[in-house]
């Protein structure tokens, strides 16, 4: 085991990317890039513990994934890491970013072989080109390109990031702060995903896998007097409704459930529990907005979903063109995408006694291209 924390950093809002899936959860395989990244890094080098740093919602469904120790981040890059430190206790901690996803063994070979001869190591890369600033030319051979992942004493750097200065990386927080640096060849495979066109540069990143994740998820409710009937975000013209927490539409909770599924994220109740106030009565409509947002932003597109309505009361027949375009709006596919059957349970059970409804749903969900 070598005595270092790695940190990789992935908390960014990624403004500059210009795509709907966060570039983390860009999908490689089948692996989103944060956990290649990281399985790589683990399968090199036998770190003392492996901080990955995210958000909170991203850690969430990070922990489906693996069993790395995940941190939330904050508002900035230098508050992300300042969040991570606080769980390293070995002497030096690397510090790497998560979009620069390309690992070159040879490049952090030697940075981890340059330990003990400076407070920080830092891979750099010379520039090549003519530079000029306020419309004068200056030498070249004094710029550098930093890069990560930088190698630096965990103390010196907590200390530094403790002043309330802002820094633009770890090296220039240790020498601000009285620390030695030394340089060590960069490497331009290790190049920052940052843009869309950084994409083509990145040899690492495989196309996303071509499989289907198929989700099952099923809801029951019982009938109330006096509550609206909502069904497939529809408005159902019947003096009862469902009892439950919030409105209480069956089939929109199961078709959450079969994305979740799907997805591997678990179950509607992890998200949006029924003991949480936060959802009292609220609209099924906008928990299934909210699941679809969080789905695509993961790298991932639902391809289309199918539900089986069980109910002898109320009559459904005139109202399924009306679900059917509500839940192709919300989820935001075609209309032939969603599929509504409606059947009886033939007189039998709580459902044959018309005492309440039980829904059935399918989804299936696929890897966002990226490619195109």
């Amino acid at each position: 085991m070598i005595d270092i924390t790695l940190i990789l950093l992935g908390a960014g809002s990624a403004t500059r990317f210009k795509m709907e899936p966060k570039k983390q959860w860009l999908y490689s395989g089948d692996k989103p890039l944060w956990l290649q990244v990281s399985d790589e890094f683990d399968s090199l080098y036998d770190f003392a513990k492996v901080i990955v740093v995210s958000t909170a919602e991203e850690i969430s469904i990070m922990r489906y994934f693996a069993d790395y120790h995940f941190v939330e981040g904050g508002s900035s890059r230098q508050e992300s890491l300042n969040n991570a430190l606080k769980e390293v206790d070995t002497e030096m901690v690397l510090v790497s970013d998560i979009a620069r996803c390309c690992l070159d063994r040879e490049m952090i070979d030697r940075v981890l072989e340059a330990r003990g001869r400076a407070d920080s190591i830092v891979p750099v890369l010379p520039v090549v080109d003519t530079l000029y600033m306020s419309g004068e030319p200056i030498d070249r051979s004094s710029i550098k390109r930093i890069q990560t992942p930088q190698l630096s004493r965990t103390k010196l750097l907590k200390d530094a990031l403790s002043k309330g200065v802002e820094y633009t990386d770890d090296s220039s927080a240790v020498v601000a702060n009285g620390g030695s640096v030394e340089f060590v060849g960069g490497s331009e495979n290790a190049h920052k995903l940052t843009t869309i066109d950084d994409l083509k540069k990145l040899a690492c990143i495989q196309r996303p896998s071509l499989r289907t994740l198929s989700g099952f998820g099923i809801d029951i409710h019982p009938f109330e007097d006096g509550k609206e009937m909502m069904l497939c975000g529809t408005k159902i013209a019947v003096d009862y409704g469902f009892k439950a927490h919030s409105d209480g539409d069956v089939a929109i909770h199961a078709i959450i459930d079969a994305i979740l599924g799907a997805a591997g994220f678990g179950d509607i109740g992890e998200f949006y529990p029924d003991n949480d106030s936060n959802y009292a009565g609220a609209d099924s409509r906008e928990l299934l907005r909210d699941t679809v947002r969080m789905v695509r932003s993961f790298g991932l597109v639902i391809g289309n979903v199918d539900i089986s309505i069980i109910a002898e009361a109320p009559r459904l027949l005139p109202y399924k063109d009306e679900m059917r375009q509500n839940l192709a709006e919300i989820i935001g596919i075609r209309r032939n995408f969603i599929n509504i059957k409606a059947t009886t349970a033939e007189k039998l059970g709580f459902l044959g006694r018309k005492e309440g409804v039980a829904v059935e749903a399918i989804a299936n969900l696929t890897y966002f291209d990226w490619t195109k």
